[in-house]
């Protein structure tokens, strides 16, 4: 916690020079922007997720439904006798931009995942509710570092890609104390979607449009695509954001946005035989699928600390189409706080 108290004291105690709210995209959308020749960016992210209830393949499933499921991983028990009720998900991403040329901005970010789920655990014969318990896990995830290319700029509308590669370093060994079926407290590899990291490393690649109708009002449209390269034992699936939003600018000082982002990922590549507990989130194939998310955003530009103004943004984002693979848990809201500042 005190190595946290520290970043944000690093980052706001540098100075900006302002510009105009509407001039970077929804705080939820990365990498939407390049930078003039020796200009620089940090930014700050933070942002908190919830998922309660389950679905099967995109379709409402109780509690009592799952528990007629087969367990893939033994016959003690036979079926699945963990449920999970509700997780959530706090994230601190930390990142920095500087262009070297007017036509090439690098990117680097870092982020930081704390996560938390209760869950309800079943007798393996009377199939009774036993208890309840919470997993959670907390660590560094992933880095990122890539380079925005220039591709076209005209009056109305800009171009650009993005090349880059991610490095997962979070812990996928982690271990906790879960409440078994046959009502004892043991502790166990947690599943794979507890995992901070899954020790991969990928290749991101980019491409984004920003349309200028008139000075109050911007479209824009961002495909990303993340592949994996290597892996050890087992990694998350690859996976496509694409990203559309409208902008309008109330003010100089204050913008609005909505936004819409369809997301697919493949399911999970591999295994880890030492994760088997009798829960969806131990099968691989229970990860992954379509889902689309609507956000509300505004950016806002004030003046709190020395210097030009500083850029706040705050999204609000709800899911909209559930189509995930097998059986998971549901998306719910998600909000994300942004801090930025350019010098």
């Amino acid at each position: 916690m005190r190595s946290l108290q520290i970043l944000f004291l690093l980052v706001f105690s540098i100075s900006a020079l302002g510009s105009q709210a509407i001039g970077h995209a929804p705080i939820g959308v990365m990498a939407d922007h390049m930078h003039k020749k020796g200009e620089s960016m940090i930014s700050l992210r933070v942002s908190y997720m919830k998922m309660k209830g389950n679905s099967l393949d995109g379709n409402s499933i109780s509690d009592d439904e799952i528990l007629f499921i087969d367990n893939p991983h033994s016959n003690s028990p036979a079926k699945l006798s963990i449920v999970p009720i509700e997780m959530s998900m706090k994230m601190l991403m930390l990142g920095g931009m500087y262009a070297p040329s007017d036509d090439v901005t690098l990117m680097f970010m870092t982020m930081f995942t704390d996560k938390s789920m209760n869950l309800n655990t079943y007798h393996a014969m009377m199939r009774n509710n036993i208890g309840s318990f919470n997993s959670s896990s907390s660590d560094l995830s992933d880095l990122f570092f890539s380079a925005l290319v220039k591709i076209n700029e005209q009056d109305k509308s800009r171009w650009h890609a993005e090349i880059g590669l991610k490095f997962s370093v979070g812990e996928k060994k982690e271990k906790g104390i879960v409440l078994t079926p046959m009502n004892t407290n043991m502790e166990i590899f947690l599943p794979y979607g507890m995992q901070s990291g899954d020790d991969s490393f990928g290749l991101v690649v980019g491409f984004t449009n920003l349309y200028t109708f008139t000075d109050q009002h911007t479209f824009g449209n961002q495909i990303r695509f993340f592949r994996n390269i290597s892996s050890k034992e087992w990694h998350y699936g690859d996976k496509t954001y694409f990203d559309s939003w409208y902008q309008y600018s109330v003010s100089k000082n204050f913008s609005i946005s909505s936004r819409l982002r369809l997301n697919h990922q493949q399911d999970i590549s591999g295994f880890d035989s030492n994760i088997k507990s009798p829960v969806q989130t131990s099968i691989t194939s229970n990860y992954g699928g379509f889902t689309a998310e609507a956000g509300l955003g505004f950016n806002f530009l004030t003046q709190i600390f020395p210097g030009s103004e500083d850029r706040l943004a705050l999204e609000i984002i709800n899911p909209i189409i559930n189509e995930k693979n097998g059986l998971q848990m549901k998306d719910k809201a998600k909000i994300v706080f942004g801090f930025q500042k350019s010098f």
